[in-house]
């Protein structure tokens, strides 16, 4: 239903995580009887998540890390990993930045030019580790560096940028005709992201196997304030599902929905797939892990843009191993860690045996959902505070 903002604009009202819970249902199950994993193409996934194409996030040895866990880490091969032979150098720079320079002198870093022989040489690296193999590149570079990674053993390629759409018009450039490269390229393409119904119900007719949904909430991204662009996630993702209803009805072919960005904890991943989000894309929570190469710091692909930074370095500590933070055991009681054991207790609790299941989850907006009785949690600073 839309509102009025004011006598020359209506809209309609958008939720996020924070203003929405999931409500259990008349049945509950075993936490060990939930299937929560995935099958992309010929590919299965243990744990529905990507880990989002970052430099303070994935790296070489973190994606074999994630791969044997059971999910997908996707390499950006526009950044540090393919511009530098010896990346961890420059990372353990990044991480020495004073606040106030860190934007300045990484745009600066990143000026070096990608290499076609390292984009290769990250993709082999990752195949030898015996696990699947994904990376990104973003609309304008794909025609340009896509074969090398293919040639080099890569499994899934994922175009991303801050907001991608099926008709990109330019008077200077001859833009990335996706319903021409996607249903051409030989492995499994998803793409965004997107935050509307109609921009996902468009690259979904692409043929992408996935679409990326979320536009700005990224713990390091800033795109709302410097754009003003962004959709709350909790609609976002619903908007998305609604496409991908729309599309399997007239194709008869099903389109992943990948939430991306926004989700911190057991419970916001939950409500993410209760709104009918596939798989789940998260950055900040993996940079918290020990293995993850940004040294304490999390920025995001836009953060270095050499005209218009949409993103900023964040401070983000490590709180446990890869492993701890995505399946457990958990020692903190703040939803931080084991957050697909979370995912799974949440699906058993509200009776649901699978994602696809739990993805038909009664939602109810619930604005005092993270403050209802707890004053002290919150004056304390300690578990939901």
């Amino acid at each position: 239903m839309e509102v009025e903002i004011g006598k020359g604009k209506m809209g309609r009202r958008a939720y996020g995580f924070d203003e929405i819970t999931i409500v259990p249902s008349r049945r509950t199950r075993d936490p060990e009887d939930i299937d929560i994993s995935v099958q992309i193409d010929k590919f299965k996934f243990e744990v529905p998540c990507l880990a989002s194409a970052m430099d303070g996030v994935v790296d070489v040895k973190l994606a074999i890390e994630m791969g044997k866990i059971g999910g997908l880490a996707v390499l950006n091969l526009e950044g540090l990993q393919t511009r530098y032979d010896n990346p961890d150098e420059i990372l353990e720079r990044i991480a020495g930045f004073s606040k106030e320079e860190a934007t300045r002198k990484m745009q600066k870093i990143y000026e070096e030019p990608i290499k076609d022989e390292l984009i290769a040489k990250r993709i082999k690296e990752i195949k030898a580790g015996g696990v699947i193999t994904c990376a990104s590149l973003t609309p304008q570079r794909v025609e340009k560096y896509y074969k090398i990674a293919i040639d080099a053993g890569l499994d899934i390629l994922v175009i991303q940028g801050t907001v991608v759409s099926a008709e990109h018009v330019s008077k200077t450039i001859v833009p990335l005709d996706l319903k021409k490269f996607i249903p051409e390229c030989p492995i499994p393409v998803i793409v965004g992201g997107v935050a509307s119904y109609s921009t996902a119900l468009h690259l979904m007719r692409t043929g992408a196997i996935g679409v990326l949904v979320g536009v700005g909430p990224g713990a390091a991204c800033t795109t709302r304030q410097v754009l003003g662009i962004g959709v709350p996630m909790a609609t976002a993702i619903s908007d998305a599902a609604a496409a991908r209803s729309r599309h399997l009805e007239e194709t008869g072919k099903y389109c992943f929905v990948i939430a991306d960005g926004g989700m911190r904890t057991g419970g916001d991943i939950a409500k993410a797939v209760a709104c009918g989000a596939d798989l789940v894309m998260i950055g900040s929570p993996i940079s918290k892990a020990k293995e993850a190469p940004g040294r304490g710091y999390h920025w995001g692909m836009a953060t270095f843009h050499p005209e218009l930074p949409r993103g900023t370095r964040i401070k983000t500590e490590a709180v446990g191993t890869l492993r701890e933070i995505l399946v457990g055991p958990a020692h903190e009681n703040n939803g931080t860690l084991n957050l697909f054991g979370a995912l799974r207790t949440s699906m058993a609790t509200c009776g649901y045996e699978n994602i696809k299941e739990f993805q038909k989850a009664e939602v109810m907006i619930a604005p005092a959902i993270k403050t209802e009785g707890k004053v002290e949690q919150r004056a304390q600073k300690v578990g939901m505070g």
